[in-house]
């Protein structure tokens, strides 16, 4: 299941993403402001998207209300301090599916997020998108062009996901490293690198070697 964890404290932040890939083994981004939260869930596939209150940047209720403008129809479960009715009304008037009150118990956030994952939302994007004559499949990471499928990693998919959705904007490998591997990741701009080369050589037998192309001293970008 993929994550998206707004949270601006550091030390609760990063406990949390922790604990979710550790224990529920979740695919988890974490991000510290209420606008990098819109971003992401408009860039990238998420089931659930945790908010918490009060960010800078647009705060959680504020993401919410845009998400849901948006056509964001995953679920949202709101991270607050305040727990007064009033609060909690206006958390789920804003479109928030459930509601936590620091401080929480992890396995009670792993209990109701399993929960949400049990409700019948529809998918944030479509299962396929069409580029440059190819098809990808986001359920199956495949890519098809008539009769040839080929099969994706998710990293590759994922990145290739993401230049898609970014068609003709070039994304730098840092953001590119932040958003699909994870800031906290060990990894380094060589393995953004190394994964398109693999891209493009399972691209290559469907004539979309050139699809991904390198932006010099920069990152890359999708063109079809």
């Amino acid at each position: 299941m993929n994550i998206l964890l707004a949270e601006d404290d550091d030390r609760l932040g990063e406990l949390v993403a922790h604990m979710l890939k550790k224990k529920a083994g979740y695919r988890v981004d974490w991000v510290m402001t209420g606008e990098d939260a819109y971003d992401y869930a408009k860039a990238a596939h998420y089931d659930i998207v945790i908010l918490d209150w009060m960010m800078p940047g647009g705060d959680g209720v504020e993401a919410c209300r845009r998400l849901r403008r948006s056509g964001y129809t995953g679920a949202v479960l709101m991270l607050t301090a305040k727990d007064a009715l009033q609060d909690r009304i206006e958390g789920l008037d804003a479109g928030a599916d459930d509601y936590l009150v620091k401080p929480f118990e992890i396995d009670e956030l792993l209990a109701r997020l399993r929960a949400l994952s049990r409700r019948n939302y529809a998918p944030l994007k479509e299962e396929t998108v069409t580029i440059g004559g190819i098809l990808l499949n986001r359920t199956g990471c495949t890519v098809q062009l008539g009769e040839e499928t080929i099969q994706l990693t998710p990293r590759e998919f994922q990145l290739l996901d993401l230049l898609a959705c970014n068609k003709g904007q070039v994304l730098s490998r840092e953001v590119l490293l932040d958003r699909i591997w994870g800031y906290d990741a060990e990894v380094s701009a060589k393995t953004v690198d190394a994964t398109v080369k693999l891209l493009r050589k399972k691209l290559e037998p469907l004539g979309g070697q050139e699809l991904v192309q390198s932006v010099r001293g920069v990152g890359y970008k999708l063109e079809d």
